[in-house]
C-alpha cells in the first residue's frame, strides 16, 4: 500500500536539477542534468528535460535572454583536443 499524498522514490526533488558544474571534464553519455527547464542544451549536448553529453568534454555554461527578459541557461560541453599523435609506418617516413 502506497502512502496518500506522499511522495515516490522517483519523484524525491533531491534528485533533479543540475548534475556537473562549469569545468568538470565529461564522457559521452554522461547525464548533466534531470527534469528542469532552467536548462537548455547548447553545443554537443542532447537531450529536452533530461541534458547529456554527446561528447567527451569539459562543461561550461553561457546565459541570454530569453522571453520577457527572463535570462536561459545553457549548458556547452567543449570537445577534448585529441592528443593522439599519428604513428608514422616505415613506409610513410622512407618517403619523406
Amino acid at each position: 500500500m502506497s502512502k496518500v499524498g506522499g511522495l515516490s522514490h522517483i519523484n524525491y526533488k533531491e534528485t533533479k536539477g543540475v548534475k556537473v558544474s562549469g569545468g568538470m571534464k565529461v564522457n559521452s553519455g554522461a547525464l548533466l542534468t534531470r527534469e528542469g527547464n532552467k536548462w537548455k542544451p547548447g553545443v554537443n549536448v542532447g537531450g529536452r528535460m533530461h541534458l547529456t553529453a554527446s561528447c567527451d568534454g569539459e562543461v561550461y555554461f553561457t546565459r541570454k535572454r530569453g522571453n520577457y527578459k527572463r535570462t536561459v541557461t545553457i549548458i556547452n560541453i567543449k570537445p577534448l583536443k585529441e592528443t593522439a599523435k599519428k604513428k608514422t609506418t616505415k613506409k610513410a617516413a622512407a618517403e619523406k
